[in-house]
């Protein structure tokens, strides 16, 4: 049994993890903090969670969150950072969701992100927490940088292909869509219904944060630099990635096969059979990744389809499977759970 601590439990993927971690047989959950529900129960804010947490809300100054064995940072990038190097040196293990520690080289980091980093020292020694490419560095690591969503679903359906060579390292494209809870739970214009609902959008087209995070991660299976063209889009749906992926095949493969052998081991990862069209309301609520290989009319392109809930593989789900890494649990703990449909 290990002692867990959640800071910012009052987001989307704040509650998604309490809902994860409320379900694992090995996690005692000690603390959630916020400095704004502090002395809130959880599951008056999440009835959700009535008879599962019974914890009230704490502000971070009062949680002791040094008396934990791991602690998961849900908050805004820019956080974790600040406050996750005094639990590193208390000999507490940290689980950070959002972007601080992803980026290894830190003034692209700091260029994307718009601030100083607060402890450069700390983020070489932080472990990528993709656990189909990072499995054996995670049992050990300290630090774990969860990945992104849209980095989760577009790594995941282009690394086999960058990692066999056979396809153009240069010209990759991901055109992929979320749904609206990726952007966080707080009231913004046009994540009100009346604005999200019934309309379909891209954003970000000029360049997205998880650009460069994609890139990285693909460079270093590809073992050179890739050229990435990444355009998301806003859906109107609650949960869900859809990553359309495209690549210029410069080497003959069995493709199909070649995805069924990368991914033959990993729990998580469910390729289809070929001509499949995963739906993204075929993943919700589970840590499952499922992709889909096209060669359309037999051409020179490659169509990966991958399909996530943003909210599960795409964050809190993730971070409890690199939990379980980290600890020695089963991988799959916890994160046993059926898609719901409908």
């Amino acid at each position: 049994m290990i002692r867990v601590g959640v800071v910012g439990g009052t987001g989307y993927t704040g509650v998604e993890l309490l809902r994860l971690l409320a379900q694992h047989p090995m996690v005692e959950l000690v603390a959630v903090t916020s400095r704004a529900e502090a002395g809130t129960p959880v599951a008056d804010l999440f009835p959700s969670l009535r008879g599962r947490v019974g914890l009230k809300f704490s502000d971070p100054a009062a949680a002791k969150l040094e008396t934990c064995d791991l602690v998961f940072f849900a908050t805004p990038n820019g956080i974790a950072m600040q406050q996750a190097p005094a639990l590193l040196d208390a000999g507490v293990r940290v689980i950070d969701l959002a972007a601080d520690f992803r980026i290894k080289d830190v003034a692209l980091w700091e260029k994307w992100y718009g601030q100083r980093h607060a402890c450069p020292d700390r983020v070489a020694g932080a472990v990528y927490g993709l656990p189909e490419v990072n499995r054996d560095k995670i049992r050990g690591a300290r630090l774990i940088a969860n990945p992104g969503c849209y980095p989760t679903a577009t790594q995941l359906g282009f690394l086999p292909l960058v990692e066999a060579g056979c396809v153009d390292y240069a010209h990759l494209i991901a055109d992929a869509k979320s749904g609206v809870s990726g952007a966080g739970r707080k009231a913004e214009t046009h994540l009100l219904f009346a604005e999200a609902s019934d309309n379909f959008k891209a954003y970000g087209v000029p360049g997205h944060r998880h650009l460069p995070e994609i890139r990285q991660g693909l460079s270093l299976a590809a073992g050179h630099e890739v050229g990435l063209t990444f355009v998301p889009h806003l859906t109107p749906m609650i949960r869900g990635i859809h990553a359309t992926l495209y690549a210029r095949i410069n080497r003959e493969e069995d493709f199909q096969a070649l995805f069924e052998r990368r991914y033959a081991a990993e729990p998580f990862v469910d390729v289809l059979p070929a001509g499949s069209h995963p739906e993204t309301r075929s993943v919700r609520a589970a840590n499952i990744c499922r992709i889909a290989v096209h060669r359309p009319q037999g051409g020179d392109t490659l169509v990966v389809l991958a399909v996530i809930d943003n909210l599960v593989k795409g964050a809190a789900g993730q971070a409890m499977q690199n939990m379980n890494l980290m600890f020695g649990f089963d991988e799959c703990a916890g994160l046993s759970q059926i898609p719901v449909l409908p």
